[in-house]
């Protein structure tokens, strides 16, 4: 049973490219724009006449014969038509359009799936908050973007890993831990609001810190650590600790709420205390591409050898006054990445991390050269992805009482629930700058994505529920799987198969391309063409054969929806 029409296609015409002398010319298949010139269509023919010496309609008549005698032709297609100077449009015969309904139906939670990278690891680090105050709406974007990118991997064989990076140390973990000794100074009157740090941090958590420190609540974290306050508002290491577990702990029940897991969490301190970040400074010092100057330590990435990172200028790695710039311990991190052996590393983070690709690199090229370790030198791979713009009642949100000057995670699925907030900031490219839209997200109306979807998964649901209610044998997916699909001609029930058809290759793609809204996209055509075929065959009939041909249809729909949703984290409900 062939269970990729699509690749077999291409397998297909590849082969002929062969036999005829073009092997290696690039194989390019599309839809026709009109569903009667059949369901894909080449110009190969075209693109590689000019090499075999031949005009096009020649060559696509050469490939054609080619195909006409392979073994696979018989099972896959109807026929293979010459159109236009050199089209090739091939048609599938009846089975094989609807033998993807069967591989659904069999198949079931592993439809779409491939063991292609079977073998291969692959370490995702996103969100990596500093814990200093609630998760913003940059980190839900990551949040989403990690987590369905992760699912989409795994289907294709990947082990993953997915990482959460914690910035906590330096200037900003102080202030934090500033703000919170002000505040509790404040609750037991000994300060009033004008000695709060100028940096520090303005948010209602930063109070509710203060007052849980002097309550003397006991603090477990979420690596299990249990701290202990004393109250003491002198006690500055202590009240560091609290505020970072207390924030890391308020962080992790956002992420839970929002399904968003992790399999380990690094902490950037333990580069310090392990000193991995010595000796990554020792290592790119002793590589030849750092210099003092202005009682600075730099690293000259404009330096030749750093030619293909681009970078416009030299990057400070320690400053005067003696604390390291952020990019360091980076590199020390990255290169502890690098020794764990995966076999690719992707970062998830804003477009305003732009810049520190091109110093990360150069510091691990340095680095690298000196600990004996070959660093390609598109390590770490990157996905960036832009902010987005929150409306509400017409107007842009941005402020949040609880964060102080931005809108939280939290706030955004308390607004809109889990569902929706995910769907939403996965469904543009990574690169695009979008508007969220608070209350189309919100409306029970086809115009919102996410109704539309699973609308059209609780349809399903009722029409096979209304089949028992009035009496009808409902098979179960095993029995659909072998019902005769003979019965299913119309234009509508080809191009919901077709579309079941296109799933795995949607979860290849998206997989290579770090594109997660390529399954939005897809799961929204496939849910309009499972409406357009429920609108023009009605399925409840009285003859057994169409009505469990057209049962087993949809039964293949619902599977398949139901697994793109879950891949993207979203419920798939019964009813609605």
């Amino acid at each position: 049973m062939i269970q990729d029409q699509k690749q077999a296609l291409f397998d297909l015409v590849t082969r002929a490219l062969q036999t005829v002398g073009a092997a290696g010319a690039s194989v390019r298949l599309e839809r026709p724009k009109k569903a009667e010139h059949g369901d894909w269509s080449t110009n190969v023919a075209l693109a590689c006449a000019k090499s075999l010496g031949k005009n096009p309609r020649e060559v696509a008549q050469a490939l054609t014969a080619a195909m006409h005698d392979d073994p696979v032709y018989a099972d896959l297609l109807q026929a293979v038509e010459i159109a236009g100077p050199g089209f090739i449009n091939f048609r599938f015969n009846q089975a094989a359009k609807f033998n993807v309904v069967r591989d659904a139906l069999k198949l079931g939670a592993a439809y779409g799936s491939s063991k292609a990278f079977e073998g291969k690891s692959v370490l995702l680090e996103y969100v990596s908050a500093n814990p200093t105050g609630p998760l913003h709406l940059g980190h839900a974007r990551q949040g989403a973007l990690g987590d369905v990118l992760s699912r989409i991997m795994t289907t294709q064989g990947y082990k993953v890993l997915r990482e959460f990076y914690y910035n906590d140390a330096g200037v900003q973990i102080q202030n934090l831990m500033l703000s919170v000794q002000a505040r509790c100074r404040e609750l037991l009157g000994l300060q009033d609001e004008k000695a709060f740090p100028e940096n520090g941090y303005h948010g209602a958590y930063v109070m509710d810190i203060a007052r849980d420190y002097l309550a003397k609540k006991p603090l477990t974290t979420i690596s299990g650590e249990t701290i202990e306050s004393t109250g003491d508002t002198e006690d500055t290491d202590l009240i560091r600790r609290y505020s970072v577990g207390y924030l890391r702990n308020e962080q992790d029940a956002d992420l839970k709420t929002f399904d968003v897991a992790f399999d380990n969490f690094y902490l950037e301190s333990s580069l310090y205390t392990s000193g991995r970040v010595e000796k990554a400074v020792n290592a790119m010092k002793a590589a030849g591409y750092t210099y003092e100057a202005d009682g600075a330590l730099w690293l000259r990435t404009t330096d030749p050898a750093f030619a293909d990172f681009k970078d416009d200028k030299d990057r400070v790695m320690r400053k005067a006054d003696g604390y390291y710039t952020y990019f360091v311990p980076d590199v020390a991190y990255h290169l502890a990445k690098f020794e764990r052996g995966y076999d690719r590393a992707i970062n998830i983070q804003g477009s305003d991390h732009h810049g520190t690709v091109a110093r990360v690199r150069c510091g691990l090229q340095a680095a690298g050269s000196q600990l004996g370790m070959s660093i390609p030198k598109t390590f770490p791979e990157y996905l960036l992805h832009k902010m987005l713009i929150l409306m509400k009642n017409g107007e842009e949100v941005k402020m949040s009482k609880r964060s102080g000057n931005y809108v939280t995670l939290r706030d955004l699925v308390e607004w809109v629930g889990r569902d929706a907030a995910r769907f939403f900031l996965v469904a543009r490219k990574s690169d695009a700058e979008f508007v969220f839209d608070i209350d189309l997200a919100l409306a029970k109306t086809d115009e919102n994505p996410v109704y539309y979807l699973q609308y059209a998964h609780a349809r399903i649901c009722s029409v096979l529920a209304q089949a028992a209610e009035k009496g009808f044998a409902v098979p179960t997916a095993e029995e659909a799987a072998q019902a005769d699909l003979s019965a299913l001609t119309s234009e509508q029930s080809a191009a919901l198969a077709a579309r079941i058809g296109e799933y795995g290759q949607v979860l290849s793609v998206a997989a290579r391309d770090l594109a997660p809204h390529l399954v939005c996209v897809y799961l929204k055509d496939l849910a309009a063409d499972f409406h357009s075929f429920y609108n023009s065959d009605r399925v409840l009939v009285d003859d057994e054969k169409v009505r469990n041909a057209r049962l087993a249809l949809l039964m293949a729909a619902r599977q398949v929806l139901r697994n793109g949703l879950n891949v993207l984290g979203l419920s798939a409900p019964e009813r609605m």
